[in-house]
């Protein structure tokens, strides 16, 4: 079963982000469990937890629908050890709070090396943090999301999540999620038959299929090994329409979060309709 929705609006609370899911037709989504421009929140009141898991009941999300993400200023491999230290800290509160939330994965961008360390201490690094995060969370798995490489940012190649995921100690909650904007614009040619095939065997092959929690459908604004992250509606940017009806096709993106964040929200009832209808749903 395809699991197909969107990044919604908590605004008022987070038990509104299943309501805004069902109100666009989806039956997957992602949020921000706290202000995602913020390091800290205050702590998630009783009545909105409460609220949020009755509402997940009403309109039939299970955890293995939901894909949270982190906060933005989160940098698990930053090289300055005060940085490194209050996003180690904001990544727990951040596990934390789905846990408190009854779901079971947290997703993030791994990390940047910000010029002043290598990409191997960087990578380092994000092991270390995701390990320490671990030790103090229970039953939420850190899903790493893929990069598309702009800047300092790691994790852009399948080689470099699966040495983060190498320096994990339990890698039984450790994940990855990919984006297709990232994945494309990082250089994998998921646009053609041919390199749709030959990206996802690699991807098996380097990472693992097991890993795979979760997936960000977006088109893409800039073109293959761009290395510029910038995405567009589905069958509007590089990738175009033919990319997404493969994974729709594809049995191995089933039964995990397909999350669109694709710039025009007026779109995703649309959009959402569209690959449940390439998905045969």
């Amino acid at each position: 079963m395809k699991y197909i929705g969107a990044h919604v609006s908590t605004q008022g609370g987070v038990e509104n982000a299943p309501i805004n899911a069902n109100a666009i037709g989806a039956t997957a989504f992602a949020l921000f469990t706290k202000n995602q421009r913020q390091w800290f929140a205050k702590p998630l009141e009783p009545a909105s937890i409460e609220a949020f898991k009755q509402n997940c009941e009403k309109f039939g999300f299970s955890p293995a629908q939901i894909l949270p993400h982190d906060s933005y200023l989160i940098n698990l491999g930053n090289p300055d050890v005060d940085g490194l230290n209050k996003s180690r800290e904001s990544f727990i509160d951040e596990m934390s709070r789905c846990s408190q939330l009854g779901l079971d994965r947290l997703n993030f961008h791994p990390g940047s090396h910000l010029k002043q360390i290598s990409e191997d201490e960087c990578l380092k690094l994000i092991s270390e943090s995701i390990n320490i995060a671990l030790e103090k969370t229970v039953g939420v798995t850190a899903v790493i999301e893929n990069t598309a490489g702009q800047g300092t940012n790691l994790g852009f190649t399948f080689e470099q999540i699966a040495q983060i995921i190498s320096g994990v100690d339990d890698k039984s909650r450790v994940g990855v999620c990919i984006d297709t904007c990232h994945a494309y614009a990082a250089g994998y040619d998921i646009k053609t038959e041919d390199g749709f095939r030959r990206t996802w065997q690699k991807f098996d092959e380097v990472i693992g299929f097991k890993y795979l929690r979760g997936m960000h459908l977006n088109d893409s604004m800039k073109g293959n090994a761009s290395r510029v992250d910038r995405h567009n509606s589905i069958g509007a940017g590089f990738l175009g329409e033919n990319a997404f009806k493969m994974l729709m096709a594809d049995l191995r993106f089933d039964n995990i979060p397909l999350v669109l964040e694709t710039p025009d929200e007026s779109l995703w009832p649309t959009e959402i309709q569209k690959l449940r209808s390439w998905a045969g749903l």
